[in-house]
């Protein structure tokens, strides 16, 4: 399995998402079995209970998990039913970490955002991944790289990236390239 890794730098809005939904079109169009996943690194478990106005619209899946927007765009563009597990958002990624500790899978060590965070991340897109039987996972980290509430997930992709070596991951970033009227 390959991983393609998309973020955006500077400011939101830039359209990660079609971009994201765009280099997966040219993939399928060349065979390939394409799984997009949306991370979204707010503490809520999904977009449901979230202000239109502060977040944008509420997206619903056939599995009735209320996404963000770019998940219909992915939908839409590749023509695929997505569920719920095509979203992590941080409040599914603790809320799993916190049932595991309250569990005892941890075995009483004090848990931490490296390695238990970042280790739930990379499991939930390698499972998502596996499950659909994807040739390629196409991941688009919300937000922006320079958001604090970001970094466990790009330390996760960081790390995913070295434990499957750099001919299987490849990582898009997009940003802003202000246009100057004449020069001169």
């Amino acid at each position: 399995m390959k991983y393609v890794i998309v973020t955006g730098g500077v400011l939101s809005g830039l359209g990660k998402g079609i971009s994201t939904s765009s280099i997966g079109v040219l993939l399928k169009s060349k065979g390939l079995k394409v799984c997009p996943i949306k991370i979204d690194p707010y503490l809520n478990v999904d977009a449901g209970t979230m202000n239109p106005y502060q977040h944008g619209e509420v997206f619903v899946l056939d599995d009735g998990a209320e996404v963000d927007l770019d998940l219909g765009n992915y939908e839409r563009f590749l023509d695929v039913n997505l569920t719920g597990d095509h979203n992590i958002t941080t409040g599914k990624v603790y809320r799993a970490v916190i049932e595991k500790e309250r569990r005892g899978d941890y075995l009483g060590k004090t848990v931490q955002i490296i390695p238990h965070i970042t280790d739930e991340i990379k499991a939930l897109l390698r499972e998502v991944g596996e499950k659909e039987h994807a040739d390629v996972v196409l991941v688009e980290v919300g937000g922006t790289v320079g958001d604090i509430e970001g970094m466990p997930f790009l330390e996760a992709v960081r790390q995913l990236g070295q434990e499957v070596g750099k001919e299987n991951i490849l990582f898009v970033h997009t940003t802003l390239v202000p246009v100057m009227g004449a020069v001169g």
